[in-house]
């Protein structure tokens, strides 16, 4: 063979050994889309979610597992109030929150100029009239206390209950929207005292009386069967304050989140409600459109 014909051979043989070798480097070296795949889909998905201690977060806390198994991981972000879960999740350091009702919520984002909208209905916690200082409705003291939530939502919520109780009357037609100005009878002129919802348990020993909401109820150790007078759990109020998970607009379609709703419209969750909390909160599923 001509030695310009060896070294040309030479040369290619060479070539094609580095080839062969920068191929098997980039293979150990890389995964492949379909390993790149495989891993990520072994990656739990992360899903913040804000919401009551009492009830929502222990309910969310029975999905868990549910989630898990679906490759979801579930963290439960616990707020106090009823304005920083909102906050949160229109700042983008939640994925949903769960605490409200709807009516709660078209208040928020009207007066926040936010977008959020709800997925499903999970739960519905009837008002109750609970005894301070006095212990019947049978017979009201002149001039008795009683304390309501001084949100809008729900203080109109709590003077609808006393209105089905016989305590005072409103203006007709109802709304949802109902205050202290709509009284039009009072015939024991109580006073109606607007405190911050989560305090007025708090506050049973300085009032006759006080409506509370269900979760503050729980949380305080007071049981629906204590309550003078409650919000029937057939009533037009167990569907319009129904407790809704949250989400910014345009994420009701995740994966996670549809997730997150089938979960918590389980048979596993509609009998944790019932055993744990005994007619004080109540399963109200449905999905909500918008």
């Amino acid at each position: 063979m001509p030695r310009t014909s060896i070294v040309r051979w030479a040369a290619a043989l060479l070539a094609s050994a580095a080839l062969v070798a920068g191929c098997g480097a980039s293979q150990q070296g890389t995964p492949s889309a379909a390993n790149e795949s495989t891993a990520a889909s072994t990656e739990p998905v992360v899903l913040k979610v804000g919401a009551s201690p009492v009830p929502h977060a222990e309910i969310l806390n029975a999905v868990k597992p549910i989630l898990a198994k679906e490759g979801i991981d579930l963290q439960v972000v616990e707020f106090q109030d009823y304005v920083q879960p909102n906050r949160a999740l229109a700042e983008g350091s939640l994925d949903a929150n769960f605490f409200q009702h709807v009516p709660y919520l078209n208040e928020y984002n009207q007066q926040n100029h936010t977008d959020l909208v709800p997925t499903v209905s999970v739960h519905f916690e009837p008002l109750g009239l609970y005894p301070g200082r006095s212990t019947s409705l049978s017979n009201i003291p002149d001039g008795a206390k009683i304390a309501v939530p001084n949100d809008t939502t729900n203080e109109a919520r709590a003077l609808l209950l006393l209105q089905s109780a016989g305590v005072i009357s409103l203006k007709q037609p109802l709304t949802i929207n109902e205050t202290k100005q709509d009284i039009t009878a009072n015939p024991h002129h109580v006073q109606i005292v607007e405190l911050d919802a989560a305090s007025i348990p708090r506050h049973l020993k300085d009032v006759d009386y006080a409506v509370i909401n269900g979760n503050y109820a729980v949380q305080a150790g007071l049981t629906i069967d204590k309550a003078l007078t409650k919000e029937s759990a057939d009533s037009l109020a167990a569907k319009t304050y129904a407790n809704v998970v949250v989400v910014r607009k345009g994420d009701e379609n995740k994966p996670a989140i549809q997730k997150l709703d089938e979960a918590l419209q389980s048979d596993t969750v509609r009998q944790f409600i019932e055993q744990h909390y005994h007619g004080s909160v109540v399963p109200v599923f449905d999905a909500l459109k918008h």
